[in-house]
């Protein structure tokens, strides 16, 4: 794909064809999994055996982004599930260092996500542990929503930080990214897109080439 990255988000497709939207999306550079519980975010969505599932149908690389409560309870199934990056929220546990131990511990690698209120402040004291930093530019819990505009002064912010220090970091955006905010969102610092209605809003993949080809002719 080149400079800019696009994670399809899993959560925006069809389950009961599931197999035919990792088909459509052959090119992306990851899938993008996100884990709900009902308690940390008010929806329930999917668990590590679709995970499991996306590494047996794909051989794209797997970001499980898990919106639960207490994360750290639940980390050995999503590893075992074969995840390649596993996301957690800094807001969902008070042992986020318990968790990251744990995700490098067994070669994975780790993301930090931050909810739209959230600063990029709490993230001093972990930032030579990050290897993708997820900031969330909607409320987490349900697809299809509508990007926060404020989002994009948080994402410039978290481009300058991450290009001031020593550890390379994928900074990744989730919610409300489409064809018509994209430009702006990559011109702010994003380097990994996730994409979920943009991607599988429309059939046959032609969401996905559509939303390939706008990304394509930023680079250019």
């Amino acid at each position: 794909m080149g400079g800019i990255k696009i994670a399809p988000s899993i959560l925006a497709a069809d389950p009961l064809f599931l197999g035919e939207a990792l088909d459509n999306v052959q090119g992306a550079d990851m899938l993008h999994l996100d884990i709900m519980d009902g308690h940390f975010v008010p929806n329930i969505s999917m668990g590590p055996a679709v995970v499991e599932a996306c590494r047996r149908g794909s051989n794209l690389p797997c970001e499980a982004h898990l919106m639960i409560e207490k994360p750290e309870r639940l980390l050995s199934s999503f590893i075992e599930a074969g995840s390649n990056i596993i996301t957690l929220h800094q807001e969902s546990t008070p042992h986020i260092y318990r968790g990251i131990q744990k995700i490098k511990e067994n070669g994975v690698g780790v993301g930090i996500s931050l909810n739209p209120g959230t600063p990029l402040s709490v993230l001093q004291s972990i930032w030579e542990e990050i290897d993708l930093l997820l900031l969330m530019t909607v409320n987490p819990g349900f697809g299809g929503q509508s990007f926060i505009p404020a989002m994009v002064e948080k994402i410039r912010e978290a481009r300058h930080l991450i290009d001031s220090g020593n550890k390379e970091i994928e900074l990744a955006v989730d919610g409300g990214v489409n064809e018509g905010n994209v430009g702006e969102i990559v011109r702010a610092g994003a380097s990994l897109l996730v994409a979920g209605s943009a991607v599988f809003g429309r059939n046959n993949g032609e969401g996905w080439q559509s939303f390939k080809e706008k990304v394509l002719q930023l680079e250019e």
